[in-house]
């Protein structure tokens, strides 16, 4: 994945604009160096001076008061940039982007970007809706800009659809993965992650220290590959990741009944087991709360709760499976006999007490025929590598 080291940050003139202001510092936070360009109207909406503080960089104007960026500030501005980012992205801009407009400093800069561009649109909802605009953004994604956004939502104007710039921690949490090469471009993957919850009554249950990072991750790296990605979420308050449907979901049975139907409704063409599923459920659950009597023990009953990895598994409509195995000991042998057991194309092997709650992942991958081990890495780093792997085991099968 191609680290972002420097964003040029272009700014135009919409109500939005305000925001950027709150990107720009969570940009500094990670350590990335911003360069701000300003249109003359965005000036009215937010003053120069509030960005030259929060970049400790001069802000470029126009060509004629280049702001310390050089004689050519449209050039200077597009060197060693990894990023130009027009935020907000008004219809005026990308009009003017989509037909090769450089009338000032801001368009001027977009036609010379030597680097990826990412629009984030921000406009009156009828203006978005508008044909022209349509063919502005289809002929500019044709040309290979990035857009994020925009969203159905309040707007200033006291108007409510779609239009709405998303928000900038949002933009934030898809930067890391722009500029990966997108190896599921045009592909679906589904994903469960999480804990599940079996209640023993209306206060109690049984579930797991499974914090669904894990999964989420995974969710992410699917995203950043240009999959289309539904996450099947049992209880936790890990927030969505931008740009990913999500489905919560609390008990085994739920969370199977959620994977059955978004098969059967959209397909997939990769299904990722994350979820740490609970094996048992109670079946003489209690409404209300079980009361303590000393001396006294309630007696609760279990069955088998469904097994998803091994239900996908027998699908012949899911070209990959791939599941994942908590265990304390044993880890390759086990990892094994569930690969083959649930039709699984990789299990996914770590240790319980090492990987859950934890920030890191060290695991093993594990094919009928095969072991290899990954990491200790940070999480989005093993699921990136689990991505990059079943991308390969797609291709293959698609192949041969």
């Amino acid at each position: 994945m191609q680290s972002i080291r420097r964003v040029t940050l272009a700014v135009t003139g919409g109500i939005a604009a305000y925001k950027s202001c709150e990107f720009v510092r969570a940009l500094k936070k990670t350590g990335i160096d911003v360069h701000v360009a300003m249109t003359e109207h965005a000036t009215a909406f937010v003053g120069p001076i509030t960005f030259e503080a929060l970049t400790a960089h001069p802000v470029a104007l126009t060509e004629w008061t280049p702001g310390g960026q050089g004689t050519m500030p449209h050039i200077a501005l597009n060197q060693d940039c990894d990023l130009l980012i027009v935020m907000p992205a008004t219809a005026n801009i990308l009009a003017k982007a989509a037909n090769g407009i450089a009338d000032d400093l801001v368009s001027s800069l977009i036609l010379a970007r030597r680097q990826p561009v990412l629009f984030v649109p921000a406009m009156n909802r009828f203006m978005w809706d508008n044909p022209a605009t349509q063919r502005n953004v289809a002929r500019l994604k044709a040309d290979g800009a990035l857009f994020a956004g925009p969203v159905c939502g309040y707007q200033a104007c006291g108007d409510n659809g779609a239009g709405r710039m998303i928000e900038p921690d949002e933009v934030m949490d898809l930067l890391p993965g722009l500029l990966t090469p997108k190896s599921l471009a045009g592909r679906r993957v589904v994903l469960t992650a999480g804990p599940t919850f079996e209640p023993i009554d209306d206060v109690r249950g049984i579930t797991n220290r499974s914090s669904g990072r894990q999964g989420f991750e995974i969710a992410r790296a699917a995203r950043d590959a240009g999959a289309d990605v539904t996450l099947i979420a049992g209880p936790t308050t890990l927030p969505t990741p931008y740009g990913i449907k999500r489905i919560n979901t609390v008990t085994a049975r739920d969370m199977l009944k959620a994977v059955t139907q978004t098969l059967d409704s959209k397909g997939a063409d990769i299904f990722i087991g994350v979820a740490a599923v609970a094996d048992w459920r109670v079946t003489n659950a209690k409404e209300g709360k079980i009361k303590k009597i000393d001396g006294c023990l309630p007696e609760l009953q279990f069955e088998e709760n469904p097994d998803i990895l091994r239900t996908v598994g027998e699908r012949s409509d899911v070209a990959v499976k791939i599941g994942f195995a908590a265990e304390a000991t044993n880890l390759e042998n086990y990892a094994r006999v569930k690969c083959n057991s649930k039709h699984a194309d990789l299990i996914v092997g770590n240790i319980a007490h090492q990987a859950l709650g934890s920030d890191q992942n060290d695991v093993l991958f594990v094919t009928p025929n095969n072991a290899e081990s990954f990491g200790p890495a940070e999480k989005h780093v093993v699921a990136e590598e689990i991505i990059r792997r079943a991308a390969l085991i797609l291709n293959t099968k698609e192949t041969h």
